[in-house]
């Protein structure tokens, strides 16, 4: 009976009888098989956090809307404020809802003025042309000099 045909196979022999190749095969089997265990813990340990982190999420979203919520009470209470100071009820509202007029302008002033300042991903761009241009011709070399 030869080792090949040995039905226990060649990890019952001495690591001094296997040939380079099983040996090199033998390697290759444990470390995939480490692979797959470090896959599978790093999937269950994030799997673990990202429903952590969405309950975290889902609670902030939750403080967010209840705080939403209650503004209309704080500028019911600022209107009524004015009233109390003397003027008339009326012009009161008038004023709390001209601080969200300027609240809302000034929101869109910088919002706009942030867009603009947004300027195109110059290196992602670069980098993009260059890999589609080796792989519709990977012996060529990257305008720099190196190949991918």
């Amino acid at each position: 009976m030869t080792a090949d045909s040995n039905p226990s196979g060649p990890a019952q022999q001495s690591p001094a009888q296997q040939s380079v190749g099983e040996l090199v095969r033998d390697a290759s089997e444990q470390v995939s098989a480490l692979v797959r265990a470090e896959i599978e813990l790093a999937r269950s340990e994030l799997t673990e956090t990202a429903k952590r982190g969405g309950i975290g999420a889902g609670l902030l979203v939750a403080a967010a809307v209840v705080a939403l919520l209650s503004l209309p009470f704080l500028f019911v209470t600022l209107a009524e404020v004015l009233v109390a100071v003397g003027l008339p009820r009326w012009s009161s509202y008038l004023i709390v809802w001209g601080v969200f007029l300027l609240a809302a302008a000034l929101l869109a002033y910088l919002g706009l003025r942030s867009m603009r300042r947004l300027r195109k991903p110059e290196r992602t761009l670069v980098t993009v042309k260059d890999t589609a241009r080796w792989a519709r011709h990977p012996t060529s070399k990257t305008p720099d000099g190196g190949g991918h």
